[in-house]
Parts: C-alpha cells; structure tokens; sequence
C-alpha cells in the first residue's frame, strides 16, 4: 500500500487546473455593473485559477443575458438563472453550492465592494489562518462614509443588536462581503434561511463561533449604476432572523412573517365585526362572516406581499391562489375549533384553550399555504 498523503482539494486544484476561488455574485437589474466587475476581477486575481458565478434572479433588465454572453467569451464566468424565486441570502447559497472551488467568496455586483482584497482572503485561507475572512467596514482602515447619514445609523443599530443578542462577536456581521471554505459552508447551509439579505449573519450565528474568523478592512464605496435593492423589508427581513437564530431555527423566519400577518388579521377580523355590529346593525352571524372574509382577504394580500414576495403571485394566479387561500383557512378554523375544544375538555382554562387553538390554526394555515398556495413553482 502507498502511505502517501493524499493531496488536499487546494493541491488538486492548482494540479488539475480547476479554480482555487468561485467568486459567487447575486445580481437583480445590474445589467450596467456585471461587466466591469468581471473586468476588476480578471485584473485583480491575475495568478489565482477563478471563476466568477453569477446568480441572477431573472432582471427584467437583462442582467443574465449580459452574463451569458460574457461567459461565451470567457469560460471562468457561469450564470444561474432563477425563475419564481428571489432575494439575496438564497442566491448567495445557490451560488456557493454550485461553485466547484475550495473557497468561495461573495460579493455585491454593486461595485461597492474592494475586489482588491480578494486575494489577500484567499491566502488567509490557503494558510489555515481562517475558514472564515469578512470584508469589514468597522475595523482599523475600514470605511462606510458613503453611507448616508439614515443608512449609517440602521446599520449600526443592526450590528449592535446582532453582537448583543445573538451573541455575535465579529465587528462587522452586516457586512455582504466575505469568503469561505467551501465545505465549512457546506455544513451550514442545510441550517441557513434563504430569505433575507444578511447571509454572514446567517453563517456567523449558525456556526456559533466554530469557524475561524479574521476581519479585513476595507472600504465601502458609492453606487456607480442602478439603484439600491434595499427596501423596508430588510428590517423586518433581519428581525426575523435574529428571533430565528434566537430559537435556534426551531421556527423559520417565513413561518415569523406568517404569523404576524395571523396576528394583524385577527385585529382586522374584530374592527370589521365592531363596525358591521356597531354602525350597520348586521347580526352576529353574518357580521362574524363579513368579519373572517375580510381578514382572510388581508392575510392574503400581506402574505403575497410579505411573506412569500419571493414566491409572489401575479395575474390570474392572484385570483386563484385567494380562493385556494379560503379554502385553506376554511378548514384551519375547523382544526382551531376542535383543539380548543379538546383543551378546553381536558382543563377547563379558556386562555389556554384559545391559545393551543389558534396555534393549531396558523400552523396548518402555514403549511397548507405553502403547499397549495404560494408552491414552488
């Protein structure tokens, strides 16, 4: 037998002539952008065997035909093209599964990002110092003043509460900018949400600190082309996040949102019933069913617009997807009757009773939406 170490996939790389590094970058309407940072990164990782994978979420502008063709000209670029779903954290973990490298890195499409650093990140990781290297903003030499001044202070309310309450411990976990062992990501992925846009967040509360990590510097620049995906979902997007990590993925951030919505229909359904009660003198009967129609109809269009926008319905699907969410709901009020009442047998205690209910209710409502509603299409 030949006792001789086998080579790592770092050696085999370089052996075989298969890249070293995937720089994996989501991208949505950044038609203008993808062929100058294809031009930064062949200039700056000159020597390293790379590859760039973009993944696009079907731009209407046409960000993955400007990608197709770069990548006739050059086999080093590949382009995933997703259709019927959407939103950052999912592309970045498609990306990075799909990379055929030791190391991955992530990077905005923006231009906002220093490429400058990559191959600094690559040797951090090449030489066992880190698993982990984070492009951070927030240490000696790092910059954000780009930022202005709303955008600044919402994320250093969001680094503050992820280092107090999730216990994190890097100085930037915000930031989009970053690179990783290909099979430490691996491990983590079937634990990560692929909603949302803070995905080193993600990896750094998963891990809990069992990776590696060494922060570098670097400024953060100004947009030259398109405008900003950032929304006001992102604070509710993190929110969701840190409650997740905070019950250990017990419950995901989609099933938070659903919820949530669950919470706002059930003032919508007790309003409607006040005001049919109150100012139309409807009966109790009809004016509780003009109440349920309508909060269905509200969690509907929440949902659509909130909790399943990666997955949003549009068209006829509208119509379709609101009568199947009737039904759905119809038979959620079934179940939440019947366990309250079984509760309620067994311990006569009617918060309890309510509660175990209307648990019962949102969890089918979740799943059946999920399945028949708002399915992957």
């Amino acid at each position: 037998m030949n006792d001789a170490i086998k080579p790592g996939p770092e050696t085999l790389s370089q052996a075989t002539g298969l890249p070293q590094l995937s720089v994996v970058v989501p991208t949505f309407n950044e038609r203008d952008n993808v062929t100058v940072l294809y031009r930064r990164l062949e200039a700056t990782l000159a020597g390293i065997p790379w590859e760039v994978v973009f993944v696009d979420d079907n731009s209407p502008d046409g960000t993955w035909e400007v990608v197709r063709g770069l990548a006739r000209q050059d086999p080093r670029v590949r382009c995933i093209r997703r259709i019927g779903r959407r939103g950052l954290s999912g592309a970045c973990i498609e990306g990075i599964l799909a990379s055929s490298a030791p190391y991955a890195a992530v990077i905005d499409a923006d231009l906002q990002h220093d490429e400058t650093q990559l191959p600094k990140m690559v040797g951090l990781l090449q030489s066992g110092e880190a698993e982990l290297v984070v492009g951070s903003r927030y240490i000696e030499g790092g910059s954000a003043d780009s930022f202005n001044k709303s955008r600044a202070g919402a994320s250093q309310l969001a680094t503050e509460v992820a280092k107090r309450v999730l216990k994190v411990e890097i100085a930037d976990p915000m930031s989009g900018f970053f690179m990783i062992r290909r099979d430490k990501f691996e491990q983590l992925a079937p634990q990560l949400s692929t909603q949302g846009f803070k995905i080193l967040l993600d990896i750094v509360a998963t891990a809990q600190d069992k990776l590696r990590t060494i922060e570098v510097p670097f400024t953060f620049g100004s947009r030259q082309h398109g405008e900003s995906k950032l929304d006001s979902m992102v604070a509710l997007d993190f929110l969701g996040l840190v409650l997740a990590k905070l019950t250990h993925d017990v419950v995901s951030l989609r099933f938070l949102l659903f919820a949530m919505v669950g919470s706002i229909g059930l003032i919508v359904h007790l309003t409607t019933l006040f005001i049919a009660l109150e100012f139309f003198n409807v009966p109790f009967p009809e004016a509780q069913a003009a109440g349920a129609l309508v909060a269905m109809t509200s969690n509907f269009i929440l949902n659509n617009f909130l909790t399943y926008r990666d997955q949003r319905l549009k068209g006829f699907a509208i119509l379709r997807g609101l009568l199947l969410f009737y039904l759905v709901c119809s038979v959620g009020l079934f179940a939440n009757v019947g366990v309250a009442f079984s509760v309620y047998d067994q311990e006569p205690i009617w918060w309890l009773a309510g509660a175990a209910g209307a648990l019962m209710g949102v969890v089918w409502n979740y799943a059946m939406s999920g399945l028949f509603v708002w399915r992957k299409r």
